[in-house]
């Protein structure tokens, strides 16, 4: 089933609760999950119902403020006191996304800064996730055409390869590497996008390619491993992903397979971006091997719907993420412009708290 508007927003506020894709049926059904208590949206972020660093950031400020409606006092310190149990629940959902951390901090700072009643905390929580929400659908805006200003200049139009699903069900709507795409086919600039299928979860086959028919992009999907094949093909003219958690010094964690990809770009002379918000950022760890990489069930990988794969004595390896050097990096494009993973550091202070 289509979406019945080329507009997709992954996290909707509506009738005092939040609608959220389930991403977990596409593209096969396209459905949403109503979600009113802070329980059922940690485990929708768990569960992945809601994936995308980005989204899951906004996802997770609107659990918090579901959390905080859910706290019968009129203390402020024993209520703060049970909104840090709700912040923790949602940290502990998923490890590698910084966008989560961020949001819930953010929504900690809130509440800590807002003076009055419990009441008054509450009316501020719920207008910061709001704020998140909105201010992530302009970011995504703002990377989009920021990153037109760097893709390769050529005669003919471009074909991008992207890695996982970096679109608009991973933000609140446009997308950040599909955010890129989709500012380059409104230029008229694109002539395809390729997709990796993105193994194990199948995030490119299943997601990347449903937003590009959505908005009649032309999409060729292709397995994780023909990537090197189409470059060498000149099937490629840049590769732009997104991103889970970048580091200080610009290496950066996305979905399992975007190291490969980088190197392969890299020896065929492909410019290779990263597509993320600032709040992306982690400032706090000096380099990638600081970044903490979610292991995820090997179900993922020795099973497809109901079929078994492999013989039961295999054993399994299954990390979500890798991380990929910033000497790989061509750029970093972000809602205050494209630079180089050097120059980072000089945009710490456009990081809003």
């Amino acid at each position: 089933m289509n979406s019945p508007t080329n507009q997709v927003y992954p996290v909707i506020w509506h009738n005092n609760a939040v609608s959220l894709i389930d991403q977990t049926r596409l593209p096969g059904e396209y459905t949403f999950v109503e979600i009113s208590r802070s329980e059922d949206m940690a485990q929708a972020i768990k569960t992945m119902i809601v994936r995308g660093a980005p989204a899951i950031g906004v996802a997770a400020a609107y659990g918090m403020y579901m959390g905080a409606r859910e706290i019968d006092t009129d203390n402020r310190d024993r209520f703060l006191k049970h909104l840090e149990q709700v912040a923790q629940m949602l940290r502990a959902t998923r490890p590698t996304a910084v966008n989560l951390f961020w949001a819930i901090s953010r929504m900690m700072k809130t509440a800590y800064e807002t003076l009055g009643t419990v009441a008054d905390i509450q009316n501020s929580l719920f207008h910061t996730a709001q704020s998140i929400n909105a201010e992530d659908l302009q970011t995504c805006q703002a990377i989009g055409a920021n990153g037109l200003k760097v893709l390769p200049t050529k005669p003919d139009k471009l074909c991008l390869l992207t890695h996982c699903n970096a679109g608009a069900l991973a933000t609140a709507g446009y997308g950040t590497a599909l955010g890129v795409v989709r500012s380059a086919w409104s230029a008229g600039r694109l002539a395809r996008v390729y997709a990796d299928e993105t193994r194990p979860r199948l995030q490119g086959a299943k997601l990347t390619t449903w937003e590009c028919v959505q908005e009649g992009i032309p999409v060729t999907l292709i397995t994780d491993s023909m990537a090197a094949h189409c470059m060498k093909q000149d099937f490629i003219d840049a590769v732009v992903v997104g991103a889970d958690r970048i580091a200080a010094n610009g290496d950066t964690a996305n979905k399992i397979g975007t190291y490969s990809l980088a190197l392969v770009a890299r020896a065929h002379n492909i410019p290779f971006f990263v597509a993320a918000p600032l709040s992306t950022v982690d400032f706090s760890l000096a380099d990638g091997s600081q970044i903490p990489i979610e292991q995820r069930h090997p179900a993922e990988i020795y099973q497809v719907g109901e079929t078994i794969l492999t013989p039961g004595e295999v054993e399994f390896y299954n990390p979500a993420f890798d991380v990929t050097p910033a000497a790989l990096i061509t750029a970093i494009i972000t809602e205050t412009g494209a630079f180089s993973p050097e120059e980072l550091q000089n945009h710490r202070e456009k990081q809003i708290v």
